[in-house]
C-alpha cells in the first residue's frame, strides 16, 4: 500500500521574501497608530502654505479691512465675485529651513488706530505661522497703504448729482 503523504505548509512559509529595497519591514497589522516622533523622513513646506497661513491670521485682525494694494485688492473683487479667493493677496514671504519672514500691505478700517491694528497684525501673523507651520519667525513687516472709510463705496451703484 502506498502513503500519501500530505504535507501542510504555514502561512509564514507562503509569504514571499521580504526586498532588500523595503522601507518598511514589518507587516501592516503591526501598526497600532502611534505617533514615533523618530521617525525617519522629511517635511518640506511650501512658500505658499506659510503665506496662507499669514494672509488668514492678517484678515482676522480688528480694524484690518483687506490685504494688498489697489490693483490687487481691484483683481481680489474679481476673484471674490467668482467665489475664488486669494488668501494669500497682499502677502509675501521668505522660507528657510527653520525660519520664515512676512511682508503684508494691509488697508485699515477707519478710525481703527493704525499702529495698533498693525501691531497686532505682527503678532497674530507671527503667532500663526511658529504655532500651525512650526517655523521661526524673524520678522514680519506690515505696510498700511490705505485707510477704508465705511460708506465709500457703498453707494456705487447711485449717479452721482452735480449742482
Amino acid at each position: 500500500m502506498a502513503t500519501n503523504d500530505i504535507r501542510t505548509t504555514s502561512a509564514d512559509e507562503t509569504r514571499a521574501p521580504k526586498s532588500a529595497a523595503s522601507r518598511v519591514d514589518r507587516p501592516a497589522s503591526a501598526f497600532t497608530g502611534a505617533r514615533d516622533e523618530n521617525a525617519a523622513g522629511r517635511t518640506t513646506i511650501s512658500d505658499g502654505v506659510v503665506a496662507k497661513v499669514a494672509g488668514i491670521a492678517a484678515r482676522e485682525v480688528p480694524g484690518v479691512y483687506a490685504l494688498g494694494g489697489g490693483g490687487a485688492r481691484a483683481f481680489g473683487a474679481i476673484r471674490d465675485a467668482i467665489n475664488a479667493t486669494d488668501l494669500t493677496q497682499g502677502v509675501k514671504v521668505e522660507v528657510g529651513e527653520t525660519q520664515a519672514a512676512a511682508d503684508l500691505t494691509i488697508v485699515v478700517e477707519y478710525p481703527s488706530p493704525i499702529q495698533e491694528v498693525a501691531g497686532n497684525v505682527r503678532a497674530a501673523v507671527a503667532g500663526a505661522i511658529s504655532r500651525l507651520v512650526g517655523l521661526e519667525v524673524v520678522e514680519v513687516n506690515v505696510e498700511v497703504n490705505d485707510v477704508h472709510i465705511p460708506g465709500d463705496d457703498s453707494n456705487d451703484d447711485e449717479p452721482s448729482r452735480v449742482s
